[in-house]
């Protein structure tokens, strides 16, 4: 079976058969052909066939999701007339921007003798035949207890908060309202995660998926973002989850899961921060494993914020201090935090060396990087520390320490995290952390 679209046929075909093609289209079809979308669509893009319930679109960043999922409401708002559509996303702001608003939202795909009318006072859309789609916000369940509906799009759910169930809660008054019609139908999009409403759909037997990377859809995205996404995130689990469209699973017996992580994830505020130190953990030499350079921050509100990951990979021992050197001076770093095992006097010397006008604390690891971890580990449990943004290796490492001191991360050794823990042990644990500490005047 042929797999690509039609508009995909048409472009591989030779430039004078594809202009005879189109040539041969009355002008109305030619000017309808653009907001056709089962001609542009890829199949995968496509609503699945049969009486299903719930259709999940689970795959990478830029593979078509919203267009996908803009495209089966333009579709129910179109023709049929008595259709009340919930718009749900994370927040209203999102699903305005994104739903109603963005680049392949509703607005902007429909044409313009059936483009609904958008009231945003009232977060409505009215189609010229009847349909409306309100919008609704994931962080706010209550506000879709009582409506009733036909159908709903809801939109990026694995980024929906779940704080005291909230998530979970909308999805649960959305599914109590969907009793209009013969056959009411939910369309999810979302790049994968590992949260419980995921989770929860995967578990559905009724549920029919849609899957795909973002390479699905390189003909529409610049060659200028995948390489950069490539070549930041290729080969790390991050890069098969938001890439690749992967759903990863945790490895059983971690110390931080995937789910924890993304829980603890905020978007970054150069505000309020108290004291930042700057995690090192020298390489024993300039090949093979990297050096772990992880800058964090106590904030005012009592929560450490993990704020870059500056780690550098086969760097000599003057590379990575000035790498080291580099981060202090971005970050305005208060103190520097450097495992000493490894290379002993020669990691103070080579700081010192680098001309780092900061206290540089040497610690030797007493126990096991995974013994080490738990602890700061348990800090995430607690609330107590935040990401501010993505830090794709680094979190390969922390979820492949394993609490009974093994590491099925990916590399020889957890270089990214064991920085992370000698800096959260610092500003969170203090001595309690139990290294031996002494310091050195630079």
């Amino acid at each position: 079976m042929n797999s690509l679209s039609l508009a995909e046929r048409l472009a591989a075909m030779p430039t004078e058969a594809a202009r005879l093609y189109l040539q041969e289209l009355p002008d109305a079809a030619v000017q309808a052909l653009g907001h056709h979308w089962p001609f542009w669509a890829r199949p995968e893009q496509l609503a699945p066939a049969g009486d299903w319930r719930t259709w999940l679109i689970l795959a990478g960043r830029g593979f078509g999701k919203t267009r996908a999922g803009a495209e089966w409401v333009r579709q129910i708002g179109e023709s049929i007339a008595d259709a009340r559509i919930a718009l749900v996303a994370a927040n209203l702001a999102d699903a305005r921007s994104v739903m109603v608003e963005g680049q392949s939202g509703l607005l902007a795909i429909a044409p313009e003798s059936t483009r609904p009318h958008w009231e945003p006072s009232l977060r409505r859309l009215r189609w010229p035949g009847g349909a409306q789609a309100v919008l609704f916000s994931a962080a706010e369940p209550e506000g879709l207890r009582g409506p009733e509906h036909s159908h709903a799009w809801c939109d990026e759910i694995a980024k929906w908060d779940n704080a005291s169930g909230r998530a979970m809660a909308a999805w649960d008054n959305l599914q109590l309202g969907l009793r209009v019609g013969s056959l009411p139908q939910v369309c999810a999009t979302t790049t994968p995660r590992a949260v419980p409403l995921v989770r929860r759909l995967l578990d559905d037997p009724g549920l029919v998926i849609s899957r795909g990377s973002s390479h699905a859809n390189r003909a529409n995205l610049p060659p200028a973002f995948l390489a950069a996404v490539e070549r930041h995130y290729g080969g790390t689990a991050l890069g098969r989850q938001e890439l690749d469209g992967e759903l990863l699973e945790d490895v059983e017996g971690a110390l931080w899961s995937r789910s924890l992580i993304e829980a603890c994830r905020v978007r970054w505020q150069a505000q309020g921060l108290v004291r930042v130190v700057i995690g090192v953990d020298p390489p024993a030499g300039s090949s093979g494993d990297a050096c772990g350079i992880i800058v964090c921050a106590l904030q005012d509100d009592g929560r450490a914020a993990v704020l870059a990951d500056t780690s550098v990979e086969g760097a000599s021992p003057e590379g990575w201090a000035r790498a080291v050197s580099a981060a202090s001076e971005a970050w305005g770093a208060d103190r520097i935090i450097a495992e000493a095992n490894q290379g002993g006097e020669m990691v103070g010397a080579v700081l010192r060396a680098s001309n780092i006008a900061l206290p540089v604390r040497l610690v030797h690891a007493s126990r096991g990087k995974a013994a080490r971890a738990e602890p700061v580990a348990a800090l995430y449990e607690a609330g107590r520390v935040v990401h501010c943004g993505t830090f794709a290796r680094l979190e390969d490492e922390m979820c492949g320490l394993m609490a009974g001191g093994s590491y099925q991360g990916p590399g020889r050794s957890p270089d990214r995290a064991d920085a992370l823990v000698w800096a959260l042990t610092e500003l969170m644990l203090g001595r309690r952390g139990t290294p031996r500490i002494r310091s050195l005047e630079t």
